[in-house]
């Protein structure tokens, strides 16, 4: 599995993230290139090689000619991104990371989550930074990311158009909210609320003693030069060894007995839409004799705040049970394989050593429909033609 190590040796930001990946090797041409997609004017990606501690690093800036000074909301900014020619993966981490900040700041000033006025992160260069990083991830085919605790700066302060500010930020303090950090004695702003929404919203969670094979390494570098720690992001590319795929989620379920049942699809999907693993839904007979609904959704860790708020939003539950559980898997491979049918995608997964390769259903739908042919003889072929190994 393809993934994305983000190591905060000095925290996080969006410029440092993007910097990380153009030092791993995707160039500010073909990048900018990319950008253009979003059909915004008025700036230019610019990249340079500094050193941090003798290391060298690449320190990205994105310089704007001319934004009118306005302020942003989230339906705004979706628009932008979907109304881009960009694809429909950088879309989707784009608009996660954004939601993501939209929610924080939504509590933070105690207003809505459409109301939110999202003044730096709503700027030209802002949004470079964030689509800029989900283009980045698409180019090095990251299928996950992961990262180190998040270093956080304290007893310090930053200006920002709320007025002056403490370190941590209360912004980025909320989107991080149940995901690992580390409150170090630095009085800056290490992570700034940006770094820490594309964590939130990204990252599967940090690693410890997984075993993963680097196969390319960039360093990102802030801007300031800090006198205790290098002031870098650090951004591995590899792969998370197999054997090793087990981690740990967390169960949110509750009973409901008296929701219109047209609404569980729309509740599933927005579920599902907003990072759940997995969602379903289980009949029961409540107190009193009355049938029920169990509704379930398995999430990481670093989506719970986002699950219980649909949750509570979307349905009519008073109350959640929360479990966390350990997890194990068998390692799974998206590839592609040459059949009678042409080049398909399929899943494949090792089971007692034995390899086990399934067409996607969706594949099997689409040449069925081009084909005019029951969709179950063509999975009855390719269940031949793949066999089990």
């Amino acid at each position: 599995m393809k993934i994305a190590y983000l190591d905060t040796i000095g925290g996080i930001a969006g410029d440092m993230t993007m910097a990380g990946f153009i030092s791993a090797g995707i160039t500010v041409d073909e990048l900018s290139q990319e950008l253009q997609k979003l059909n915004l004017t008025g700036f230019e990606l610019t990249a340079r090689h500094v050193l941090r501690n003798s290391i060298d690093a690449v320190h990205v800036e994105v310089v704007v000619s001319h934004e009118p000074h306005y302020h942003r909301h989230l339906r705004d900014i979706l628009a932008i991104i979907e109304e881009s020619s960009l694809s429909t993966i950088v879309k989707s981490r784009s608009k996660a990371i954004f939601t993501t900040l939209a929610d924080a700041e939504a509590k933070i000033h105690g207003t809505s989550i459409q109301k939110v006025h999202f003044h730096e992160v709503g700027a030209l260069d802002s949004i470079v930074d964030i689509v800029g990083t989900a283009i980045c991830m698409e180019r090095f085919g990251i299928e996950q990311v992961y990262s180190s605790p998040v270093k956080l700066g304290s007893s310090g302060f930053v200006q920002t158009q709320h007025g002056t500010m403490p370190t941590p930020t209360p912004a980025t303090l909320e989107i991080l909210r149940n995901y690992p950090t580390v409150l170090t004695n630095v009085p800056h702003e290490l992570t700034t609320p940006t770094g820490a929404a594309i964590v939130k919203a990204l990252s599967s969670g940090t690693l410890t003693d997984e075993a993963i094979t680097a196969e390319t390494i960039g360093y990102g570098a802030g801007t300031k030069e800090l006198d205790t720690i290098p002031n870098l992001l650090r951004v591995v590319v590899g792969t998370l060894e197999p054997s090793l795929e087990q981690d740990r989620v967390v169960v949110v379920e509750t009973n409901i007995d008296d929701l219109n049942p047209q609404l569980y699809p729309y509740v599933l999907d927005k579920l599902l839409a907003s990072g759940a693993h997995d969602a379903y839904l289980t009949t029961t007979i409540m107190k009193k004799g009355r049938p029920g609904i169990l509704l379930t959704a398995i999430t990481p860790e670093t989506r719970l705040d986002t699950i219980i708020d649909v949750l509570y939003q979307q349905t009519s539950t008073t109350g959640l049970r929360i479990q966390r559980i350990g997890r194990r898997k068998l390692t799974r491979t998206e590839i592609e394989i040459n059949t009678s049918f042409g080049l398909i995608k399929a899943k494949s997964v090792i089971r007692n050593g034995r390899e086990i390769t399934t067409a996607e259903f969706e594949e099997c739908k689409r040449i069925a429909e081009e084909r005019r042919v029951p969709v179950l003889e063509v999975m009855r072929i390719l269940e031949h033609e793949l066999g089990n190994r």
